[in-house]
């Protein structure tokens, strides 16, 4: 007869994922992971897998809980580029408060840490970004489409210029105590939308 769980897988994911984002991969290591869930190193094991599996199943879990308020933002009816804006000054207040300071964006985190060297996680970095990049076209797009965006600019290109103005806030928001410094980037940004 199988032995039950003693504790809460999903619960463990969750606590993993924390650590994982508040230390980093390389920094976590497997007894950090076994204190810190407060299950044995054969059950971390048996669940998830080795510590690099457990952390890719920490980012799945951090990717299930993207921002759920991106595609109702940018997909509300009325001015596109006003929303779109909007979403882009979010993520910047966001990545200045006290919380995105120490913690930062676990995306982006992995994609400094792990992706040049590691293609699965790089994989799950491209994926999110996707998720990030197609949202802002398609506003980007209608924008364009209800003349809030002259003819001539290019929505993807655009979408693409935000996406790495949002990871590069991300990582400046982590290291800079000086919220001007986001701000004014985001804003000398956005102005290219004019």
């Amino acid at each position: 007869m199988a032995r039950t769980k003693e504790f809460d897988p999903e619960a463990a994911l969750q606590s993993a994922l924390e650590l994982f984002w508040q230390r980093g991969y390389e920094a976590t290591s497997m007894a950090d992971l076994v204190e810190h869930l407060g299950i044995g190193r054969a059950s971390i094991y048996a669940t998830f897998g080795n510590k690099h599996e457990l952390y890719l199943k920490a980012m799945d879990r951090y990717a299930e809980g993207r921002d759920p308020l991106l595609l109702a933002e940018l997909s509300q009816p009325g001015p596109a580029l006003s929303a779109v804006r909007s979403v882009v000054r979010r993520f910047a207040e966001e990545a200045s408060s006290a919380e995105g300071r120490l913690h930062g964006c676990l995306i982006t985190n992995t994609a400094a840490e792990l992706a040049p060297h590691d293609p699965a996680a790089a994989r799950r970095v491209e994926l999110s970004w996707e998720h990030l990049e197609t949202p802002l076209h398609c506003a980007l797009i209608r924008a364009r489409a209800q003349g809030e965006l002259p003819e001539g600019r290019d929505p993807r290109a655009l979408a693409r210029m935000l996406l790495v103005l949002l990871q590069g806030v991300r990582v400046v928001g982590k290291a800079s105590s000086d919220p001007a410094r986001i701000r004014d980037a985001t804003e000398q940004a956005l102005a290219l939308l004019d």
